[in-house]
């Protein structure tokens, strides 16, 4: 696996990914930026939601669940000083659907965070890591 990371100009750069897909990032306007992209720490705590959400789906299939939908939330404390690390980061999923399973759900989530997601594994490495869940009968809001 291999990312290019493109410099623009100012605080703003272009990431192309093997797979043939690309994504701007770009400083906070304090920094430089003009708000073109997210900032390269977002596309970390992305990344993670993205993992864990993979496992969490394809588990709960497996095990014949009706999920309809499922929303995850990631949020990340950072360091007051240089390097500004992620010291704490919790997850918190909302999954939809009809007559799921609380012990399914949370042995999904519980095994995302410490078996299969590379991404939470990786971060937990340097940071607290907390997971928790609702489940919320039906489908999601549009």
């Amino acid at each position: 696996m291999q990312v290019k990371v493109k410099w623009l100009d100012q605080v703003a750069f272009v990431g192309e990914t093997d797979s043939g897909h690309a994504v701007v990032m770009d400083g906070a306007p304090d920094a430089g930026g003009r708000n073109l992209g997210a900032r390269p720490m977002e596309m970390l705590l992305l990344g993670m939601g993205g993992c864990t959400s993979f496992d969490v789906i394809a588990m709960l299939k497996k095990a014949r669940q009706q999920v309809l939908d499922c929303e995850v939330t990631v949020e990340g404390t950072r360091a007051e000083t240089v390097p500004k690390v992620l010291t704490d980061i919790h997850v918190h999923f909302r999954v939809y659907g009809h007559e799921l399973s609380e012990k399914q759900v949370g042995r999904a989530v519980g095994l995302s965070a410490e078996k299969y997601c590379s991404a939470s594994l990786m971060l937990g490495a340097s940071a607290k890591v907390t997971h928790d869940f609702e489940i919320i009968e039906g489908s999601a809001p549009r």
